[in-house]
């Protein structure tokens, strides 16, 4: 081989090398890439997956020695809710107080008046269930026309109240008082809006007599 032939195929080995030196990195990049997930796809995964944490009744937070107030937007008093302590569960959304008493003014500023041993509310107050000694009064008030309306008092070991409904539902013994009147039965429905009250089961009453205009 003569030296010019020599010398010719050295400078072309060289300038492949010098190529390969410039992607070179690039290559090994690309190598590591490649073995990387090869080396994740091999692996077993060491820890299963975690798994979903179920949820129990178990209260988030507490209010002790608490009141709560809510307000139209005029404004005006809506509901007031105290009590001695209350405990929220966020799987249910619920609210259970001890030694409730709770306020509500309805559209026409009518009051009623719940309080039991204890209550167990939704979310926004409007559904309250009362337990032990339970008992929801509306206060007396005139009607538009101007009628006198007696005081309406309910009394159970439970009472479903509907505060914005305006609604008190029991399918246990209750008994009503409706100024000097009382009866008692073992269910109710009552509905204040349409004025319609349903007592189921055993009902008695006892009617006193109107005194003379």
């Amino acid at each position: 081989m003569s030296v010019s032939a020599w010398d010719s195929g050295w400078a072309r080995l060289r300038r492949g090398w010098d190529h390969l030196t410039i992607y070179l990195p690039l290559i090994l990049m690309g190598l590591m890439a490649l073995g990387t997930y090869w080396l994740a796809r091999s692996t077993p995964s060491l820890l299963p997956p975690e798994a979903q944490r179920a949820e129990t009744h178990d209260p988030d937070y507490f209010m002790r020695r608490f009141s709560v107030k809510t307000f139209e937007p005029s404004g005006r008093l809506k509901s007031e809710v105290v009590g001695t302590e209350a405990r929220h569960y966020p799987d249910t959304d619920t609210l259970e107080i001890d030694q409730p008493r709770i306020r509500a003014y309805n559209e026409a500023g009518e009051l009623t008046v719940a309080t039991a041993k204890r209550g167990l509310s939704n979310a926004d107050g409007s559904e309250v269930q009362l337990i032990g000694d339970a008992v929801v009064t509306r206060e007396a008030l005139k009607g538009p026309d101007g009628v006198l309306r007696p005081k309406l008092e309910f009394r159970g070991e439970f009472l479903h109240a509907f505060m914005q409904a305006e609604r008190v539902r029991s399918h246990k013994p209750v008994t009503l008082i409706r100024g000097d009147d009382q009866f008692t039965a073992d269910n109710l429905d009552y509905d204040n809006l349409d004025r319609v009250m349903d007592l189921r089961g055993r009902v008695r009453g006892t009617l006193m007599p109107r005194s003379a205009p």
